[in-house]
C-alpha cells in the first residue's frame, strides 16, 4: 500500500475501482460540491498506482504551482478558444497524441447546484473513441468507486440520461447534498 492508500485508510475511506483499467478513457466524476472531491478522487486513483488527468483553469498554472499540478496530471485550459479550436477539439487532439490519458471530468462544471450538466465529456469520448467510466465520491459512506463503464450510443441526450440515471441512485453522496442535482 502506498502513501495515498495509507492516507485514505487513515481517514476511513474505502476505494472500489473495479471498472476495466484503460490506457485511455474519460472518467465522469460526480457529485462535485466541494474541493475535497478532487483530493479524494486523486488519492483514490493514485492509491492504485494510476495516473488520472484533470482540467484546471490556466490561471492556476503559475510558477512554482504549475510543476506540481502537471505532476499530478493537470492540464491547463484557457477560458477562451485558442487559435479557433474549441476545448473539446483540443482534448480530443490530446487523446490522439498521448499513449495514456485517463481524464477525470466533473460534468456539473461547478461546485454549486446545477441540474444542466455539460456534455463536453461525452463529446470528447465520442471524438476520441474512448469509453466513459462513472466515478462516484460518496461522502456519506466514505467510498470512492469506479465500477461502471457506459456503453455509448452516440446520442448525447440518451447517453446523458444514462449517466444521470446512474448518479440519481446516490442523492446523499455529495459532501454538500443540497448542492447536488441531476
Amino acid at each position: 500500500m502506498n502513501v495515498w492508500g495509507l492516507a485514505l485508510k487513515w481517514a476511513g475511506w474505502k476505494v472500489d475501482i473495479s471498472a476495466p483499467r484503460r490506457d485511455k478513457c474519460v472518467i465522469c466524476v460526480a457529485p462535485h460540491t466541494s474541493n475535497w472531491d478532487f483530493i479524494a478522487g486523486l488519492a483514490a486513483y493514485r492509491s492504485l498506482g494510476r495516473q488520472a488527468n484533470f482540467l484546471m483553469k490556466e490561471f492556476w498554472f503559475f510558477w512554482p504551482l504549475k510543476y506540481l499540478l502537471r505532476h499530478f496530471g493537470g492540464i491547463a485550459v484557457g477560458s477562451s478558444k485558442r487559435k479557433g479550436i474549441s476545448l473539446v477539439a483540443q482534448i480530443i487532439a490530446d487523446f490522439k497524441q498521448r499513449d495514456y490519458l485517463n481524464l477525470a471530468i466533473t460534468p456539473e462544471g461547478t461546485r454549486s447546484r446545477c441540474s444542466e450538466w455539460h456534455t463536453g465529456f461525452l463529446q470528447i469520448a465520442y471524438g476520441a473513441g474512448v469509453p466513459v467510466q462513472l466515478g462516484l465520491i460518496d461522502f456519506s459512506r466514505k467510498l470512492i468507486m469506479i465500477r461502471e463503464e457506459v456503453a455509448l450510443t452516440g446520442n448525447i441526450e440518451a447517453d446523458m440520461k444514462t449517466v444521470k440515471d446512474y448518479y440519481s441512485a446516490f442523492p446523499d453522496a455529495a459532501r454538500y447534498p443540497e448542492k447536488f442535482s441531476v
